[in-house]
C-alpha cells in the first residue's frame, strides 16, 4: 500500500503545537430506521482544502451538515477546536442552491453583518467592500432573488466572506453553473483559503477536485473508505471502490 494512503486518519504536516481542527469520532446518523452514515472517524488539520467525493447517496452533504452542526448525530461525537481565547470557531456554509433573503443583494450582506454583531454604522461599508470583491457592486440594489444562478452563488460567497469564517463549508457550489461562474467560485475558494479559512467542500467534478483539493475524503454507502492526500488519491487510490469510482463505474 502507498505510504501516503491511509484510510480516514491522514493529516498534512503541521507544527508540533498545532491541534486538529475537527475530530469526528464514531459518528453515525439514522433516519426512519435507515442508517445513512456509520462509524465515521475523521480528523482534519487546521489548514487546508478538503474535498469530499463519492457517488450519489453516499452521504457527502449529510456529513458536512453534521460537522457544521445543522444536524445532530444519532451516535458519536463532533469535536471542534477553539481559539486560544476559548471562542468557538466561526463557521459559514454555502449551499448548492443559495438561500437568498427577500431583499437586495446589499441588504443580504448587511443582515449577515448585523447577525454577527457589527455596528450598523460599519455595515454598509463592509457589505459594499464584499460586493466589490466578488464582482457584484453594480448589483447592490437589485433583489437577490432575481439574480442569475452564478450571481446568487457569488452573493452567497460574499455573505460568507463578511462573516470572516474560520471554516467554510461548500456543498456542490458550482453545480449547474456555466464555466465563467465556476471559475469565479473556484477563485473565491482560493481567496478564502489564502485569507486563512479552512475549506471543506463536496463536489462531483473530479477535475475541480484535482484543482482545489489538498486532501480527499472518499465516501461510499455512508462510510469513509479513504482519506488521503489528493495527489495520492488520484494517482493510486488504496481501495477498489475508489478505483472504480475514478474510472466511472456506478457504485451503489
Amino acid at each position: 500500500m502507498n505510504d501516503f494512503c491511509q484510510p480516514a486518519t491522514w493529516l498534512p504536516p503541521a507544527s508540533p503545537t498545532s491541534e486538529p481542527l475537527l475530530r469526528l469520532a464514531g459518528l453515525g446518523f439514522s433516519h426512519r430506521g435507515q442508517t445513512l452514515l456509520k462509524d465515521i472517524d475523521l480528523t482534519l488539520a487546521p489548514r487546508g482544502r478538503t474535498v469530499i467525493l463519492g457517488p450519489n447517496g453516499a452521504g457527502k452533504s449529510l456529513l458536512m451538515r453534521l460537522a457544521h452542526g445543522l444536524l445532530a448525530p444519532t451516535s458519536g461525537q463532533v469535536r471542534w477546536a477553539t481559539h486560544d481565547s476559548g471562542r468557538p470557531l466561526r463557521q459559514a456554509m454555502v449551499f448548492q442552491r443559495p438561500v437568498m433573503l427577500r431583499r437586495s443583494a446589499l441588504a443580504n450582506l448587511s443582515y449577515a453583518l448585523a447577525a454577527r454583531g457589527v455596528a450598523w454604522r460599519r455595515r454598509r461599508g463592509l457589505a459594499m467592500a464584499a460586493l466589490e470583491r466578488f464582482g457584484l457592486a453594480s448589483l447592490a440594489d437589485r433583489p437577490a432573488r432575481v439574480l442569475s444562478g452564478g450571481e446568487q452563488q457569488r452573493l452567497a460567497l460574499a455573505r460568507a466572506w463578511v462573516l470572516e469564517p474560520d471554516v467554510l463549508f461548500l456543498d456542490e457550489p458550482t453545480s449547474a453553473l456555466d464555466p465563467a461562474s465556476m471559475r469565479a467560485v473556484e477563485d473565491a475558494v482560493h481567496t478564502f483559503h489564502d485569507q486563512g479559512s479552512r475549506i471543506v467542500m463536496t463536489s462531483h467534478d473530479l477535475n475541480q477536485a484535482r484543482r482545489l483539493a489538498d486532501d480527499i475524503v472518499f465516501l461510499c454507502e455512508g462510510r469513509i473508505i479513504e482519506h488521503t492526500p489528493a495527489k495520492a488519491f488520484f494517482h493510486a487510490p488504496c481501495s477498489q471502490l475508489a478505483r472504480d469510482f475514478l474510472s466511472g463505474e456506478l457504485l451503489g
